[in-house]
């Protein structure tokens, strides 16, 4: 399925979590109907902290469709790590990082091989 947007709701709650969890980092996947992200899937067993979160690859539920990932940078910039690099090759095909001050314009999407991807807000 190719992305294309995100549900304003749904870019709103992720910008929220990053809020909530702030100073830590959250990290959860994300899925999709009709090439528009909509669904927040948190992963049990996740594990996050100031400086990182990090999902357990073998936790994630097989079939479920997921079409990538989404987490924040507290107060760092919103641009990947080298970790989040390769959890991006991992784990789908667009990836959303949430940064300071968690607002309309303090996030951004990238494609599995880290480059920014546009993504319409419906």
């Amino acid at each position: 399925m190719f992305v294309r947007g995100i549900e304003k709701e749904t870019l709103m709650l992720l910008l929220e979590m990053g809020k909530s969890s702030h100073p830590n980092e959250y990290m959860v996947m994300l899925g999709a109907e009709g090439g528009i992200i909509n669904t927040v899937y948190p992963i049990a067993g996740t594990v996050t902290g100031e400086d990182s979160a990090s999902i357990f690859m073998d936790m994630i539920p097989l079939g479920m469709g997921f079409v990538g990932t989404a987490h924040s940078h507290p107060e760092g910039p919103v641009s990947p790590s080298d970790m989040d690099l390769s959890t991006f090759v991992e784990t789908g095909q667009v990836h959303i990082i949430t940064g300071n001050p968690f607002s309309e314009t303090s996030w951004q999407a990238y494609d599995r091989h880290g480059q920014p991807k546009h993504l319409d807000i419906v």
